[in-house]
């Protein structure tokens, strides 16, 4: 059973990008909390039953959903499975995320293409999905996961073009939806810096250790943490809150 406060009892949760690392732990941080968790992911089944796993202990209900959400099909799909299970969405984490680690000159257009429509055409398409279901129970929670890299980030977090990029423009989206889809639903978005992910395995070890010399609290993020971030922007707790940045790096900007 949940450890938890039971903050998010009874309420329904997607959670893009489950099956691992940052979004595996939201996964099981909503569901500690009360939340019943849709875990979608697009390849690994072995990788989201295991979150599926670890959500169902936390005493929830939960289901996985194999849709690639770059692709408005997919995505309606999951949303109309989500409603014929749990009758409702109350709250959508759009975690999904890529990135190819090239530098622009040696960047490949089919990889930009990917990039922007894993981590940036995914958040549009899922929030358009729910916002209507929101809307008309008058509350929902959209909290979006981007990046230090779209922000002023030092020059290590720059280096990747289409990443950057991409979740620049969820940040951006993230204040036009706010805008859009107030009162009722609140959006927000969170910028995690280097956290111990699979993700963070394909970086070389020059590149971590720049990453833990440039953070004033000298390490590498926990999933967790990110995650902890993600609950407060998916719970009552931040009912005053939307269209905001909340930056969880270590103080890597700051540099």
């Amino acid at each position: 059973m949940s450890a938890g406060s039971g903050k998010l009892k009874g309420r329904v949760a997607i959670v893009t990008g489950a099956s691992r690392g940052i979004g595996r732990a939201i996964a099981v941080r909503l569901a500690e909390e009360g939340a019943n968790v849709v875990v979608n992911y697009n390849s690994s089944s072995e990788h989201a039953e295991e979150t599926l796993r670890q959500v169902r202990e936390k005493g929830v209900e939960s289901m996985t959903f194999k849709g690639d959400v770059s692709n408005s099909r997919d995505v309606q799909a999951m949303i109309d499975a989500t409603v014929a299970r749990f009758g409702t969405v109350d709250i959508l984490v759009n975690n999904a995320g890529i990135v190819f680690r090239r530098k622009f000159l040696e960047s490949i257009e089919e990889e930009w293409d990917r990039t922007m429509g894993v981590n940036l055409k995914s958040v549009y398409l899922c929030s358009k999905a729910v916002a209507p279901i929101m809307i008309r129970q008058k509350h929902g929670k959209i909290v979006n996961i981007s990046s230090i890299s779209g922000l002023n980030a030092p020059l290590s977090a720059l280096e990747t073009p289409d990443y950057t990029a991409s979740k620049a423009g969820v940040i951006g989206l993230t204040r036009s939806l706010a805008v859009n889809l107030a009162p009722s639903v609140h959006v927000n978005v969170v910028c995690p810096g280097a956290t111990e992910t699979d993700m963070l395995g394909t970086m070389s070890e020059e590149g971590r250790r720049n990453r833990i010399a440039e953070a004033p609290l000298k390490r590498i993020g926990r999933p967790e943490e990110i995650a902890a971030a993600v609950l407060y922007l998916a719970s009552d707790d931040s009912d005053f809150v939307t269209g905001e940045t909340l930056v969880v790096s270590g103080g890597r900007p700051l540099t």
